[in-house]
């Protein structure tokens, strides 16, 4: 029987590996096909859209070229963090155990672990989504992204605690 200050597990766990594993496969399935061409070429083109093979040493979006190793230390740090929290720590900091939560953390687990994966095997990291105005990045990224920005969004949901 679970106590009433517990937060049910379950559910949120389920959903958080859930959306992890989906991120995860279809970041790798992608950049399995994209390395399929050879590097700077565009794969599709409509306007400012394009898929096209990028090789990034440095992070999302492009961001600290060069610093492969230290990106992968820091996505294992993270994922070990995420990890943690998602099967251990949750239990006295159940910010996250939700539904939304267990999607936001799901998707930077996702995210953190396929890049992590390129970094170790080439080094680098495939790129291939590219906007001409933005910075090429992959699926990944976008999970990474977005995850962040739902966690930041349940953040401010916290409730107020007013001081006199």
């Amino acid at each position: 029987m679970q106590k009433a200050s517990e937060p049910r597990s379950g559910w949120w766990q389920v959903l958080f590996f859930l959306i992890a594993s989906l991120v995860l496969a279809t970041d790798q399935l992608s950049k399995l096909w994209i390395r399929a061409y050879p590097e700077g070429y565009d794969i599709f083109q409509a306007g400012f859209f394009s898929i096209t093979h990028i090789r990034n040493t440095g992070a999302a979006f492009g961001l600290f070229p060069g610093h492969s190793p230290l990106l992968a230390t820091v996505a294992l740090l993270s994922i070990i963090l995420l990890l943690a929290y998602a099967l251990i720590i949750y239990r006295h900091y159940p910010l996250f155990c939700n539904g939304l939560g267990g999607v936001a953390l799901g998707l930077i687990l996702g995210g953190a672990t396929g890049n992590l994966i390129d970094r170790l095997r080439f080094g680098e990291v495939t790129d291939f989504i590219d906007f001409t105005v933005w910075p090429a990045f992959n699926i990944a990224d976008s999970a990474l992204s977005i995850g962040a920005m739902l966690m930041v969004y349940l953040l401010f949901r916290l409730p107020r605690v007013e001081k006199h």
